[in-house]
């Protein structure tokens, strides 16, 4: 008999690596955890890429888990990979029994008023560098075109209104000091799921880089476990 699968979805201008700490510890823990690379997100350099192959890359990859008869798969998703992931659970309800969503991106920086605004970013940009670093947001930030930052947002609003859809049992993470994704994002997605079997904790001085070291890492990675582990 296969064990669990688990289908970790990293963020937008972020890669497999923010979530190496979760796969590991899954892995550890019994699970069979799957990771890969957006497109657009392989090369130093990033290139030009449309929504619609992070949506068929994603369906791809879980549709392997299906083809390798896994009966139990769950997908986990951060930032933009929370919206993708969403539409997994959505698309393919029958497959996907719990869905984990870590700051999922539906309200983002960006947004204010629903509209995109430069000046959001200016303003929230002191908060980003002391959460991360200069170096590490701006070696993320340049590597986009503006097209692909315009993907990201047409995703966002293709998918807005999905989480009313969704009835698989749902866990959502939000780091309370996030600057990127605000906890309203989070909170949008728990009281417009329509399953009834979810969560919401919002964790007090953790960032949008939810594995980054800190005193409640092992405390996630446990909630993370036990809901996987949950029969219910």
């Amino acid at each position: 008999m296969r064990k669990k699968a688990v289908l970790i979805i990293h963020g937008f201008a972020g890669g497999t690596y923010d979530q190496e700490k979760l796969a590991f510890f899954l892995e550890l823990n019994g699970f069979d955890v799957y990771t890969f690379t957006l497109p657009g997100h392989e090369k130093l350099i990033y290139g030009k890429v449309k929504k619609e192959k992070w949506i068929e890359s994603c369906e791809k990859h879980l549709q392997m888990l299906i083809d390798n008869k896994y009966k139990d798969i769950s997908v986990v998703g951060h930032s933009m990979g929370g919206v993708l992931a969403s539409y997994l659970a959505y698309k393919y309800s029958e497959n996907v029994k719990r869905l984990v969503l870590l700051a999922p991106a539906f309200k983002y920086l960006t947004f204010e008023n629903d509209k995109f605004k430069m000046s959001s970013v200016i303003k929230n940009s002191p908060k980003i560098i002391n959460t991360y670093s200069k170096e590490e947001v701006f070696s993320r930030m340049i590597k986009f075109p503006s097209s692909v930052v315009k993907e990201f947002m047409e995703l966002v609003n293709k998918f807005y209104d999905l989480p009313s859809s969704i009835d698989s049992k749902t866990l959502i993470i939000q780091g309370a000091s996030d600057d990127i994704v605000p906890v309203k994002s989070s909170e949008y997605v728990y009281e417009s799921l329509k399953s009834k079997n979810k969560n919401i904790y919002v964790i007090d001085n953790i960032t949008h880089d939810i594995f980054k070291d800190g005193n409640n890492i092992e405390y996630i990675l446990n909630l993370i476990k036990d809901f996987l582990n949950d029969k219910n």
